[in-house]
């Protein structure tokens, strides 16, 4: 790897992206700290999903074991009606998956999954308790204002802050995110509470009208991942998530097949997201302060791959750094390997989000019998061949499918 001579840089936000951002730019030999606003880095309880494109950049950080030691590879993905759990359509994972993208797809727990990234940063290099209020471009080097008075210089910001970046505020100016009408509701089942159901280690999405439902084993497999995603006009809460009676869910999947009605009763806790996106921006950087993550492709869940594509970001930023001196140089390179791919699959995340809760019909059928015809998942081949860490942005996997 080429090194990027003690660059400095400060990424604002110790999430997945941050921190996976932090891994990359360390490997490449850039002097990089995490400001993170919140007094100790943690994660929901709840599942994540990590392809092989992003499977293959966290090998090649030396994580291998420990994605293994923590992570359960799914044996097949499959498609399944509402009311009677007929099989819509099976595409084989597991092996099959790392044959053909020589890396493995992953199922984890978000909590376990950003304490393995974290550990695999120096301590020094972690700084808590620092919520960023301001950024001064004007300055030869960016610097970076915290609610507490101080502030840091650095010769590259990159806001890592999620959907409510303040780091995307001081860029572009404050924009709320779109709610999507639609929320989830999100629960860990003890494995033991659905052995019953004798249920295989794969993902199952259960199509229904107005609503689906998502289920795969984590954390060892023990604990089954249900998210339930159903319709709901407004969104009225403060927070984009609170605790939920379970009841609620079981009233929202009543009358759907035994299967369903098993996972929804052993719920014990849940918790109901408001599902929020935003549109692709035009461009992510100014001077030498740049985006990426959720701060800048905000998207849906409907694609599995909002942690994908942020440590996607983090990979192709290290690389166009490594490539280009120049640091607004290396961002625009940045921005034309990331904009383009990930604005497709917010797009994509958008189509499935109708598609995967179409009303019983002639346009449902024909959704049945397009995924039933297909060996792979839909544009699977774009998604997970792609390497993040070329920076030939005639690469296969950058530009969308119909613009190569």
């Amino acid at each position: 790897m080429a090194d990027l001579n003690q660059l400095s840089v400060a990424v604002i936000g110790g999430g997945i992206g941050g921190a996976s951002a932090a891994l990359s730019l360390l490997a490449r030999g850039a002097d990089v700290r995490i400001y993170e606003q919140a007094s100790q880095l943690a994660e929901v309880g709840a599942g994540i999903q990590i392809s092989p494109n992003a499977s293959r950049i966290l090998y090649a950080l030396g994580l291998e074991h420990e994605l293994g030691a923590i992570g359960v590879r799914p044996q097949a993905v499959e498609y399944r009606r509402w009311q009677d759990g007929r099989l819509i359509a099976r595409y084989p994972m597991g092996e099959a998956v790392e044959r053909a993208f020589n890396a493995p797809y992953f199922h984890l727990h978000r909590a376990e999954f950003l304490d393995m990234l974290v550990r695999a940063l120096p301590a020094e290099r972690i700084l808590l308790g620092r919520r960023c209020v301001a950024i001064d471009r004007q300055a030869p080097r960016p610097v970076v204002r915290f609610v507490d008075g101080s502030e840091i210089e650095a010769d590259l910001v990159v806001g890592a802050d999620g959907i409510h970046s303040a780091v995307r505020s001081a860029l572009f100016g404050p924009e709320a995110p779109v709610y999507s009408g639609a929320v989830a509701y999100r629960a860990l089942v003890p494995a033991e509470k659905i052995a019953a159901l004798d249920l295989e280690v794969i993902s199952t999405t259960w199509f229904g009208p107005g609503r689906h439902l998502v289920a795969y084993y984590v954390a060892g497999r023990r604990f089954l991942n249900v998210v339930a995603c159903v319709r709901q006009p407004e969104w009225t809460s403060e927070s984009w998530t609170e605790a939920c009676s379970p009841d609620e869910v079981r009233a929202a999947y009543e009358g759907w097949n035994g299967t369903v009605r098993g996972l929804v009763e052993a719920i014990e806790q849940t918790f109901k997201w408001g599902l929020f996106h935003r549109p692709p921006l035009p461009r992510w950087s100014e001077g030498a302060v740049t985006l990426l993550g959720d701060s800048c492709h905000a998207m849906l869940p409907y694609m599995a791959q909002g942690a994908a594509q942020a440590v996607e970001d983090g990979a192709a930023l290290a690389a166009c750094l490594a490539q280009e001196a120049d640091i607004p140089a290396a961002l625009a390179l940045y921005e034309d390997l990331r904009r383009a791919r990930t604005a497709r699959v917010q797009q994509m995340s958008l189509v499935n989000a109708d598609m995967f809760q179409l009303p019983d019909g002639p346009e449902q059928d024909c959704r049945d019998g397009r995924l039933a015809a297909a060996s792979r998942p839909p544009l699977g081949d774009w998604l997970y061949a792609h390497d993040a860490s070329s920076t030939d942005v005639r690469a296969p996997g950058v530009r969308p499918p119909q613009a190569q």
